[in-house]
């Protein structure tokens, strides 16, 4: 009777120690995993989050497209959501996938498109490159290109049918602050 009391009270008391130890590993966890994606590589696309008026570089002050970029998820992704003035509008989330060193952006437009892009950070610019597949069948490489460029982040696409050997022009637009 003795021994099954000690052997009792020894299960009781591992099963306590083990129950207060996993909850201090939990806390330990929780606060180590209160920033998962708190190393700067996450950070790197951070200079597109805001609230931006969109206009065609080359066209001066006509704006043409509303475009909230906000954190989501403890900033482990951006979501994107454009809204062009002629009917287009797209959402996109960017993430930086740290299993592959890599950031990936999906896109998709209210008219069917799907862009899968990746890339990453070159000289202070976000590089993205996506395959697609034309009407025609054919592959062609699109590129998008976003840098800050004062208190503005410019965006550039240029496209490529030869593989990258030559690359031409898509869009380009400036993002300014949207003055409420």
């Amino acid at each position: 009777m003795i021994v099954r009391r000690s052997a009792a009270g020894l299960v009781l008391f591992l099963a306590l120690a083990a129950v207060t130890g996993a909850s201090a590993a939990g806390k330990a966890g929780e606060a180590a995993g209160s920033a998962p994606c708190a190393a700067p590589e996450y950070r790197q696309f951070d200079f597109f989050s805001g609230e931006w008026d969109a206009y065609d570089a080359a066209g001066g002050d006509t704006l043409i497209a509303r475009n909230h970029v906000t954190p989501m998820l403890g900033g482990c992704a951006l979501r994107e959501v454009y809204e062009q003035r002629d009917g287009l509008s797209g959402e996109s989330f960017s993430a930086y996938d740290a299993s592959r060193r890599v950031w990936h952006q999906s896109w998709v437009t209210n008219r069917g498109q799907l862009l899968l892009l990746e890339g990453g950070l070159e000289a202070g610019r976000m590089v993205l490159t996506a395959r697609e597949r034309g009407d025609d069948g054919r592959v062609s490489l699109l590129r998008g290109v976003w840098w800050q460029e004062g208190a503005e982040v410019r965006e550039r696409a240029t496209r490529s049918r030869d593989g990258g050997a030559t690359w031409g022009p898509v869009f380009d637009i400036r993002f300014r602050k949207h003055a409420r």
